[in-house]
């Protein structure tokens, strides 16, 4: 199986979740936080500068990043001259395209799916859900009160929101840039995975 399934999701939608689900369901790797480990390694910028401005908008350099003319040292790293945002996200972009390379996995976030726009093998997921039902989901986990989960949902959706529109050229959330956009106030986790189970299956890629 060569498939690679990227997801976005709207905070309290439960999208991380599902995609361990996955992960685990089909026997490949799973990065969320996973991916800016990875991305500190290899370009040698701390770890919690990576999570500090994690899918936070601070610049765009997404056009120089296809055309091939970003700046590179010569052990192959982000040039050191430029912002540390750039640095940051041309480290995540990197680690991302090599991580599609070496096989099937799931990923979340961080602009997966532009990156991995032109890789035939991917399947790009949002996942949505009634605002009243992520409320619920993150009271469940951190038992905050309802104006601050409120306000928390509101800011990493517009956060995340304008990550995306900052870095790339596509508007998040719009069906369009997905294969398959799915409303988990309607299923369960299990239930949602098979949804994207039987989507692989029907395109072909589970086993090619």
């Amino acid at each position: 199986m060569k498939t690679i399934i990227t997801i976005e999701r709207q905070y309290g939608s439960g999208g991380a979740a599902i995609g361990k689900l996955l992960s685990e369901r089909l026997g490949i790797p799973y990065y969320n936080d996973e991916l800016l480990k990875l991305a500190s390694q290899e370009s040698g910028i701390s770890e919690e500068l990576f999570h500090k401005h994690d899918e936070t908008p601070t610049g765009s350099v997404i056009y120089s990043l296809f055309m091939g003319t970003y700046p590179v040292g010569d052990d192959g790293r982000v040039y050191p001259d430029l912002p540390l945002n750039h640095k940051l996200f041309l480290a995540q972009f990197e680690t991302i395209k090599k991580l599609a390379e070496k096989g099937p996995c799931v990923l979340i976030g961080r602009c997966s799916n532009y990156v991995l726009k032109d890789n035939p093998n991917t399947i790009n997921v949002f996942f949505f859900a009634d605002f009243e039902d992520r409320k619920k989901r993150i009271k469940d986990i951190y038992d905050y009160d309802e104006k601050k989960i409120e306000d928390i949902i509101k800011r990493t959706d517009k956060r995340r929101a304008s990550y995306n529109s900052y870095y790339t050229d596509q508007k998040w959330g719009d069906a369009k840039n997905y294969d398959l956009c799915i409303n988990t106030s309607k299923l369960t986790h299990d239930g949602a995975v098979d949804v994207i189970l039987k989507f692989i299956e029907a395109n072909g890629l589970k086993n090619s």
